[in-house]
Protein backbone atom coordinates (compact mmCIF):
# COMPACT_ATOMS: atom_id res chain seq x y z
CA UNK A 1 0.00 0.00 0.00
CA UNK A 2 1.54 3.62 -0.77
CA UNK A 3 0.82 5.70 1.74
CA UNK A 4 1.07 9.79 1.36
CA UNK A 5 1.42 12.01 4.35
CA UNK A 6 -0.28 14.80 3.71
CA UNK A 7 0.58 18.61 5.05
CA UNK A 8 -0.85 18.44 8.73
CA UNK A 9 -1.58 22.13 9.45
CA UNK A 10 -2.45 21.26 12.99
CA UNK A 11 0.66 19.34 14.74
CA UNK A 12 -0.03 16.31 16.84
CA UNK A 13 2.35 14.19 18.97
CA UNK A 14 1.09 10.95 17.54
CA UNK A 15 3.83 8.70 17.92
CA UNK A 16 3.95 4.94 16.33
CA UNK A 17 6.06 2.37 14.84
CA UNK A 18 8.44 2.64 12.28
CA UNK A 19 6.92 3.34 8.67
CA UNK A 20 8.07 1.27 5.48
CA UNK A 21 11.95 1.25 6.90
CA UNK A 22 13.22 -2.24 6.53
CA UNK A 23 16.43 -1.09 8.45
CA UNK A 24 14.15 -1.38 11.61
CA UNK A 25 12.69 -4.72 10.96
CA UNK A 26 9.70 -3.71 13.03
CA UNK A 27 6.63 -6.12 12.49
CA UNK A 28 3.78 -4.09 12.50
CA UNK A 29 1.26 -6.79 11.94
CA UNK A 30 -1.87 -7.22 9.10
CA UNK A 31 -3.86 -4.09 8.77
CA UNK A 32 -7.55 -4.29 10.05
CA UNK A 33 -10.83 -2.45 9.42
CA UNK A 34 -11.15 0.51 11.90
CA UNK A 35 -14.69 2.29 12.65
CA UNK A 36 -15.20 5.86 11.32
CA UNK A 37 -18.37 8.00 11.53
CA UNK A 38 -18.78 10.71 8.27
CA UNK A 39 -19.26 13.76 10.06
CA UNK A 40 -20.76 16.71 8.44
CA UNK A 41 -18.91 19.75 9.92
CA UNK A 42 -19.45 22.36 7.40
CA UNK A 43 -23.42 22.50 9.01
CA UNK A 44 -22.31 24.20 12.22
CA UNK A 45 -18.52 25.68 11.44
CA UNK A 46 -16.48 26.81 8.78
CA UNK A 47 -13.03 27.01 7.95
CA UNK A 48 -11.31 30.14 8.96
CA UNK A 49 -8.56 29.74 6.46
CA UNK A 50 -9.29 27.87 3.55
CA UNK A 51 -6.59 25.87 2.23
CA UNK A 52 -4.71 26.63 -1.48
CA UNK A 53 -3.13 23.22 -1.37
CA UNK A 54 -4.00 19.45 -0.53
CA UNK A 55 -3.70 19.75 3.09
CA UNK A 56 -5.33 17.40 6.01
CA UNK A 57 -6.18 18.32 9.74
CA UNK A 58 -6.38 15.87 13.08
CA UNK A 59 -7.96 17.79 15.83
CA UNK A 60 -7.51 15.91 18.88
CA UNK A 61 -9.62 18.67 21.49
CA UNK A 62 -12.60 21.27 21.49
CA UNK A 63 -10.19 24.65 21.66
CA UNK A 64 -8.12 23.35 18.48
CA UNK A 65 -11.48 23.26 17.05
CA UNK A 66 -12.32 26.56 17.59
CA UNK A 67 -8.87 27.57 17.17
CA UNK A 68 -9.29 26.69 13.17
CA UNK A 69 -13.11 26.71 12.66
CA UNK A 70 -15.75 29.23 12.99
CA UNK A 71 -18.95 28.10 14.43
CA UNK A 72 -22.02 29.18 13.27
CA UNK A 73 -25.98 28.59 13.17
CA UNK A 74 -26.94 24.99 11.77
CA UNK A 75 -27.42 25.95 8.07
CA UNK A 76 -28.45 22.48 6.85
CA UNK A 77 -32.14 21.46 6.20
CA UNK A 78 -31.82 18.60 9.77
CA UNK A 79 -30.62 19.40 12.93
CA UNK A 80 -26.89 18.22 12.42
CA UNK A 81 -25.46 18.16 16.20
CA UNK A 82 -21.61 19.75 16.25
CA UNK A 83 -20.40 18.16 19.48
CA UNK A 84 -17.47 15.80 19.81
CA UNK A 85 -16.44 13.71 22.20
CA UNK A 86 -12.67 14.14 21.77
CA UNK A 87 -11.79 12.00 25.31
CA UNK A 88 -12.82 9.50 22.70
CA UNK A 89 -12.70 10.89 19.41
CA UNK A 90 -10.53 12.98 16.39
CA UNK A 91 -12.01 14.86 13.84
CA UNK A 92 -9.95 14.11 10.40
CA UNK A 93 -10.72 16.81 7.55
CA UNK A 94 -9.25 16.35 4.50
CA UNK A 95 -8.88 19.45 1.99
CA UNK A 96 -8.36 19.05 -1.60
CA UNK A 97 -7.39 22.65 -2.07
CA UNK A 98 -8.62 25.29 -4.39
CA UNK A 99 -10.25 24.55 -7.63
CA UNK A 100 -11.48 26.63 -10.21
CA UNK A 101 -14.99 25.39 -10.95
CA UNK A 102 -17.25 23.34 -8.23
CA UNK A 103 -17.94 19.64 -9.27
CA UNK A 104 -15.03 18.54 -7.61
CA UNK A 105 -14.95 16.20 -4.45
CA UNK A 106 -12.56 14.66 -2.31
CA UNK A 107 -14.09 12.10 -0.32
CA UNK A 108 -12.93 9.26 2.53
CA UNK A 109 -13.14 6.00 1.97
CA UNK A 110 -11.95 3.55 4.45
CA UNK A 111 -10.17 3.37 7.41
CA UNK A 112 -7.53 0.80 8.40
CA UNK A 113 -5.00 0.22 11.06
CA UNK A 114 -2.34 -1.97 12.20
CA UNK A 115 -0.09 -1.55 15.45
CA UNK A 116 2.10 1.19 14.03
CA UNK A 117 -0.23 3.21 12.03
CA UNK A 118 -3.58 4.33 10.94
CA UNK A 119 -3.90 4.71 7.28
CA UNK A 120 -7.16 6.87 5.62
CA UNK A 121 -7.79 5.99 2.19
CA UNK A 122 -9.54 8.36 -0.02
CA UNK A 123 -10.42 9.30 -3.40
CA UNK A 124 -11.00 12.66 -5.11
CA UNK A 125 -13.65 13.60 -7.94
CA UNK A 126 -13.06 15.85 -10.91
CA UNK A 127 -16.35 17.40 -13.05
CA UNK A 128 -18.38 15.45 -15.18
CA UNK A 129 -19.57 15.34 -18.45
CA UNK A 130 -22.51 17.01 -18.67
CA UNK A 131 -22.19 17.80 -14.82
CA UNK A 132 -23.48 21.73 -14.38
CA UNK A 133 -20.43 24.02 -13.60
CA UNK A 134 -20.66 26.94 -11.24
CA UNK A 135 -17.20 28.99 -12.90
CA UNK A 136 -16.40 30.05 -9.05
CA UNK A 137 -13.55 28.51 -6.72
CA UNK A 138 -14.41 26.06 -4.40
CA UNK A 139 -12.59 24.29 -1.87
CA UNK A 140 -13.32 20.52 -1.48
CA UNK A 141 -13.49 18.69 2.08
CA UNK A 142 -14.45 16.03 4.39
CA UNK A 143 -14.64 15.18 7.68
CA UNK A 144 -14.97 11.97 9.93
CA UNK A 145 -14.03 11.42 13.44
CA UNK A 146 -11.85 8.57 14.14
CA UNK A 147 -10.98 6.56 17.91
CA UNK A 148 -8.49 8.42 19.46
CA UNK A 149 -4.88 7.16 18.89
CA UNK A 150 -1.09 7.39 19.37
CA UNK A 151 -0.27 5.87 16.31
CA UNK A 152 1.15 7.64 13.54
CA UNK A 153 -1.95 8.65 10.63
CA UNK A 154 -1.24 8.75 7.11
CA UNK A 155 -2.99 9.15 3.81
CA UNK A 156 -3.70 7.22 0.91
CA UNK A 157 -5.13 8.74 -2.29
CA UNK A 158 -6.59 5.55 -4.01
CA UNK A 159 -8.84 5.36 -7.28
CA UNK A 160 -12.38 5.09 -7.13
CA UNK A 161 -15.96 5.74 -8.89
CA UNK A 162 -18.19 8.05 -6.80
CA UNK A 163 -21.56 6.51 -8.36
CA UNK A 164 -23.77 5.07 -5.59
CA UNK A 165 -27.41 4.78 -5.08
CA UNK A 166 -29.03 5.30 -1.49
CA UNK A 167 -31.53 2.96 -0.38
CA UNK A 168 -34.42 3.32 2.58
CA UNK A 169 -37.54 3.03 3.52
CA UNK A 170 -39.10 5.72 5.32
CA UNK A 171 -42.46 6.30 7.52
CA UNK A 172 -42.84 5.64 11.07
CA UNK A 173 -39.39 4.79 11.09
CA UNK A 174 -36.63 5.55 8.82
CA UNK A 175 -33.49 3.43 7.86
CA UNK A 176 -30.84 4.66 5.07
CA UNK A 177 -27.71 3.30 3.37
CA UNK A 178 -25.92 4.17 0.70
CA UNK A 179 -23.87 1.61 -1.44
CA UNK A 180 -20.84 1.85 -3.56
CA UNK A 181 -18.26 -0.12 -4.89
CA UNK A 182 -16.14 0.24 -1.44
CA UNK A 183 -18.59 0.73 1.63
CA UNK A 184 -21.95 0.78 3.36
CA UNK A 185 -22.71 4.06 4.62
CA UNK A 186 -25.37 4.19 7.01
CA UNK A 187 -27.51 7.68 7.78
CA UNK A 188 -28.04 8.22 11.40
CA UNK A 189 -31.79 10.22 12.14
CA UNK A 190 -32.91 10.77 8.60
CA UNK A 191 -35.65 12.79 8.64
CA UNK A 192 -38.79 11.70 6.36
CA UNK A 193 -38.80 13.81 3.39
CA UNK A 194 -35.43 15.74 3.81
CA UNK A 195 -33.44 13.53 1.70
CA UNK A 196 -30.23 15.44 1.20
CA UNK A 197 -27.74 13.17 2.50
CA UNK A 198 -24.58 15.17 2.95
CA UNK A 199 -25.72 16.90 6.14
CA UNK A 200 -26.34 13.08 8.06
CA UNK A 201 -23.55 11.68 10.16
CA UNK A 202 -22.95 7.91 9.39
CA UNK A 203 -20.80 4.83 10.14
CA UNK A 204 -19.37 2.77 7.21
CA UNK A 205 -18.58 -0.99 6.90
CA UNK A 206 -16.24 -2.02 4.07
CA UNK A 207 -17.82 -3.75 1.41
CA UNK A 208 -16.30 -4.20 -2.04
CA UNK A 209 -18.24 -4.62 -5.24
CA UNK A 210 -21.78 -4.15 -3.72
CA UNK A 211 -22.89 -1.56 -5.72
CA UNK A 212 -22.08 -2.91 -9.41
CA UNK A 213 -23.70 -6.23 -8.03
CA UNK A 214 -26.99 -4.30 -6.68
CA UNK A 215 -26.98 -2.13 -9.83
CA UNK A 216 -28.05 -5.41 -11.48
CA UNK A 217 -31.32 -5.58 -9.97
CA UNK A 218 -32.27 -2.19 -10.94
CA UNK A 219 -35.30 -2.77 -13.21
CA UNK A 220 -34.83 -1.06 -16.63
CA UNK A 221 -37.94 0.87 -16.32
CA UNK A 222 -36.16 3.11 -13.40
CA UNK A 223 -32.72 3.16 -15.47
CA UNK A 224 -34.31 4.66 -18.38
CA UNK A 225 -35.55 7.41 -16.07
CA UNK A 226 -31.87 8.77 -16.49
CA UNK A 227 -31.90 11.79 -13.71
CA UNK A 228 -35.31 11.84 -13.68
CA UNK A 229 -37.71 11.60 -10.48
CA UNK A 230 -41.01 9.43 -10.36
CA UNK A 231 -43.51 8.30 -7.93
CA UNK A 232 -45.32 5.17 -7.80
CA UNK A 233 -48.40 5.16 -5.49
CA UNK A 234 -49.08 7.47 -2.92
CA UNK A 235 -46.64 7.11 0.08
CA UNK A 236 -47.72 7.81 2.79
CA UNK A 237 -45.34 8.97 5.67
CA UNK A 238 -47.70 7.83 8.63
CA UNK A 239 -47.43 4.12 6.80
CA UNK A 240 -44.23 2.26 7.45
CA UNK A 241 -42.55 0.68 4.85
CA UNK A 242 -42.23 2.99 1.85
CA UNK A 243 -39.12 3.07 -0.21
CA UNK A 244 -36.74 5.37 -1.53
CA UNK A 245 -33.96 5.05 -4.39
CA UNK A 246 -31.84 7.26 -5.66
CA UNK A 247 -29.36 6.29 -8.41
CA UNK A 248 -26.10 8.47 -8.68
CA UNK A 249 -24.33 8.10 -12.29
CA UNK A 250 -21.83 10.27 -12.90
CA UNK A 251 -23.63 13.59 -12.94
CA UNK A 252 -27.19 12.20 -13.47
CA UNK A 253 -28.94 11.67 -10.32
CA UNK A 254 -32.66 9.32 -10.53
CA UNK A 255 -35.00 9.24 -7.81
CA UNK A 256 -37.55 7.15 -7.16
CA UNK A 257 -39.87 6.86 -4.20
CA UNK A 258 -42.28 3.63 -4.07
CA UNK A 259 -45.96 3.15 -1.79
CA UNK A 260 -45.21 0.59 0.63
CA UNK A 261 -48.83 -0.78 -0.47
CA UNK A 262 -48.86 -2.41 -3.94
CA UNK A 263 -50.80 -0.09 -6.30
CA UNK A 264 -51.55 -0.65 -10.20
CA UNK A 265 -48.37 1.48 -11.39
CA UNK A 266 -45.89 -0.93 -9.85
CA UNK A 267 -45.79 -3.75 -12.42
CA UNK A 268 -43.93 -7.05 -11.21
CA UNK A 269 -40.37 -5.88 -12.06
CA UNK A 270 -41.03 -3.24 -9.32
CA UNK A 271 -42.72 -5.21 -6.51
CA UNK A 272 -39.83 -7.01 -6.88
CA UNK A 273 -37.62 -3.99 -6.74
CA UNK A 274 -39.35 -2.76 -3.59
CA UNK A 275 -38.92 -6.16 -1.81
CA UNK A 276 -34.93 -6.32 -3.32
CA UNK A 277 -34.60 -2.83 -1.53
CA UNK A 278 -36.46 -4.08 1.86
CA UNK A 279 -33.84 -7.65 1.97
CA UNK A 280 -30.88 -5.56 0.88
CA UNK A 281 -31.24 -4.06 4.98
CA UNK A 282 -30.64 -7.61 6.46
CA UNK A 283 -27.37 -7.40 4.10
CA UNK A 284 -25.89 -4.15 4.86
CA UNK A 285 -24.55 -4.41 8.06
CA UNK A 286 -26.00 -2.15 11.27
CA UNK A 287 -23.59 -0.18 12.71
Amino acid sequence: MKKLMLSLFIALGISGCSLNNDDMNVDCGAYTDLAFTGFPLPCNYTVKTLPTNPTAIVVASQEKLDQYFDKHSNSCSVAADPTIDFTKYYLVGIFAGIKSTDGYAIKITTVVENKCQVVINFYEKSPLSGENITAAPSYPSDYILIPKTTKQILFNKTTESSDNAVIGTYGTANTFYQINDFNYLKFLNVVTGKFNFNEYQYNVTPKRGEYTAFLKTVPTEILNLKGQTKTYGTPDPANAGNVYFELRQGSSVTKIYIDANDTPDQNTEIKIFKKAIKDKFSAATPN
